[in-house]
């Protein structure tokens, strides 16, 4: 069967591996439909966490498409199924995962695509416990974008920071695939949307998803214009997942009490901030990484209630090499999907 394997730094291939062999008991055979891109995608391609992976590695963090055959014992799928699946190897049995927290899990073993095996490839075997069942009219290309793009935005608005309806809120990097959904989601219950973009022509298709302000930041600062239209009392939320380019700027846009919630540092990982900012301001801060199950399923309801995600382009197999350029290059407009 076909797979896309990393053999080294930037060194990515189109490869024909064995298929898995028939599930065994607990397990959902899956053929893949299409696989979403992201920056961890870029990230494992550029030699991020070599010293963990056994190479060549599977590539793919996130991914859609249907079941076809089962493990004796599965009792919540059918053949035929339209599914997602979890991008972590978690245990199951921890505090955290009993609790549904599954992205707090006290023994993951890995990321999917990251760390070990992922998603990239025709066949996959996968517990029945870490697949998700797609609902009716989501196509495998806007589930795909299911458990990373949605279920990310979806974990860092609502159980994080509590984005709450009439709210304002600056979301960072509006084109992006997070970014995107974020505008979507938080102008789904009325917040005003302030967001950050590199040119113009993103800055319009911003404005046509529902952003009320739209800032470049190449020729804007961006915290000096929300604090001016906002008085100088400054959003009540921050989407971050810029890093060191906007942090503090960030810090500077949230009125007081605000909320700032991260999942990203793709322009760097280690900054300085004011202490006496922060607690005299009563910021709060969260860190947020992947997704709960429950997000995933929150997320494909949405979808099926009307909300897309916003798909930038869709490339066949033979042509992942562009949709990775094209995200590393920052040419995109929301997801890159590749179809299997």
């Amino acid at each position: 069967m076909r797979a896309l394997q990393l053999f080294g730094d930037r060194d990515l291939r189109l490869t024909d591996i064995d298929p898995p062999l028939p599930p065994a008991a607990g397990e959902v055979q899956i053929r893949t439909r299409a696989i979403a891109l992201n920056y961890l995608d870029v990230w494992g391609f550029r030699g991020m966490a070599f010293a963990r992976r056994k190479m060549p590695q599977i590539a793919g963090v996130e991914a859609a498409g249907e079941v076809v055959a089962l493990g004796s014992g599965v009792s919540r799928f059918k053949v035929g199924d339209k599914v997602v699946m979890y991008g972590a190897e978690t245990c199951g049995t921890c505090k955290a995962c009993r609790e549904g927290r599954d992205n707090l899990c006290e023994n993951v073993a890995g990321i999917l695509g990251f760390h070990v095996d992922g998603f990239a490839r025709e066949l996959i075997n996968r517990p029945e416990r870490l697949v998700i069942k797609v609902p009716e009219g989501v196509s495998f290309d806007d589930a795909a974008c299911a458990p990373i793009g949605f279920g990310t935005v979806q974990h860092m608005l609502f159980d994080n920071a509590r984005l709450e309806p009439g709210e304002s809120i600056l979301v960072h990097a509006g084109g992006s695939g997070i970014g995107t959904a974020a505008i979507k989601m938080a102008k789904a219950i009325g917040c005003t949307v302030y967001t950050t973009v590199g040119d113009d022509e993103k800055g319009a298709k911003a404005k046509a998803l529902g952003a009320d302000v739209v800032i470049n930041y190449r020729t804007e600062r961006f915290e000096g214009e929300v604090r001016k239209l906002t008085k100088r009392k400054g959003v009540d939320v921050v989407f971050e997942h810029v890093g060191v380019d906007t942090w503090n700027g960030s810090l500077l846009c949230l009125k007081r009490g605000g909320r700032l919630v991260t999942c990203g540092s793709t322009s760097g990982i280690s900054t300085t901030m004011n202490l006496m900012q922060l607690f005299q301001q009563q910021y709060r801060i969260f860190g947020s990484f992947g997704c709960a199950m429950r997000n995933i399923r929150e997320s494909l309801e949405k979808m099926a209630a009307g909300m897309s995600p916003v798909i930038d382009t869709a490339y066949e197999l033979a042509d992942f090499q562009k949709g990775l350029e094209r995200l590393e290059g920052r040419q995109a407009f929301g997801k890159i999907v590749v179809r299997f």
